[in-house]
């Protein structure tokens, strides 16, 4: 049955990449696989409506074969295994040494340069531009955070789930993220910029989610790197605020940003001590694992804002 399903509803790229070989996966350009893997990312997380019966080819074999022979190469551009090598050996409490650092991954690059030249230098279009790049500050969090609960329990469940129900307004629907969002980029007049277009490394960064998202086998590294975007979006998001104020936009553009600069500082807080800390204490090799996904999220977040900067040319303004 599934040998003659009609591939037509799924992407150009999804069909081509069927069509390839073993040896002509791997030899895929990095740019056009990384494309092919957020399409096979998107027939599980993207909005029903987007896929229009795509999402029949969910968890086809041939699907799946291209998934994984992709997965390998992105993993290996996410960096090593090792984090930081005394976890578990600074205090002898492990739950202790986890959280401190990830504390210290979170500060390593806190504020980019990028966002200080938002809040005191771009004009309304630099804005408007790099809010379309940068996607907000969660991108489908709600999504995520949904699937990075399942099979805990506990305070960790109950932490996560408080911050899903934050994420869905408090059960107000004009207070829900998405639609702030959706607000926001109306009021600015905000494009969609179509992922064929958009640089690598904002690709590699959009792909993150995705492999973490549908690999159960990594839930540990999603605890983590959520966790970095809930510890590093308040102060960020501050800066955006302070650019908004500055530009004079018009009011409905303002509280997607103002809504994460108040709440998830309290969010990152309680990520660490309600769900990290205590998924550690309880299952203690995990911990490794978590700074592992905090890594690769600093990672692909360094990577994204360099080419940010050098877009804008803030580098050379700066010097």
């Amino acid at each position: 049955m599934r040998s003659r399903m009609d591939d037509s509803v799924l992407t150009p790229r999804l069909r081509a990449a069927r069509r390839c070989d073993e040896r002509a996966l791997a030899e895929l350009p990095w740019r056009e696989a990384v494309l092919v893997l957020l399409d096979v990312y998107a027939l599980h997380l993207a909005p029903i409506d987007e896929l229009r019966g795509a999402e029949e080819w969910q968890h086809h074999p041939r699907i799946a074969e291209i998934k994984q022979a992709l997965e390998p190469r992105f993993r290996s551009r996410l960096g090593g295994d090792v984090v930081v090598s005394t976890v578990g050996h600074v205090t002898g409490d492990v739950t202790g040494d986890v959280t401190e650092a990830f504390r210290a991954i979170a500060h390593e690059e806190l504020v980019p340069p990028v966002y200080a030249w938002l809040a005191d230098e771009a004009d309304r279009s630099d804005l408007t531009e790099f809010l379309a790049f940068e996607g907000g500050p969660d991108a489908d969090f709600d999504d995520l955070v949904a699937a990075c609960q399942i099979g805990l329990s506990g305070v960790p469940k109950v932490t996560l789930a408080a911050n899903y129900w934050d994420e869905m307004g408090r059960g107000s629907l004009g207070n829900v993220h998405t639609e702030l969002h959706r607000q926001m980029a109306d009021a600015l007049r905000m494009r969609r910029i179509p992922a064929a277009r958009l640089p690598l490394e904002a690709l590699e960064r959009k792909a993150l989610n995705g492999y973490l998202a549908t690999n159960r086998a990594l839930q540990p590294e999603m605890l983590g790197s959520l966790g970095l975007l809930e510890c590093q979006a308040g102060p960020r998001c501050r800066r955006v605020v302070a650019a908004m104020d500055r530009l004079g936009v018009p009011a409905a553009a303002r509280p997607f940003y103002a809504e994460h600069a108040s709440a998830d500082p309290r969010h990152g807080k309680d990520w660490i001590e309600g769900a990290i800390a205590p998924t550690v204490h309880e299952h203690p090799s995990w911990g490794p694992r978590i700074l592992r996904g905090a890594r690769w999220r600093a990672t692909v977040n360094h990577n994204f804002f360099a080419v940010m900067a050098d877009r804008f040319g803030i580098g050379e303004r700066a010097a």
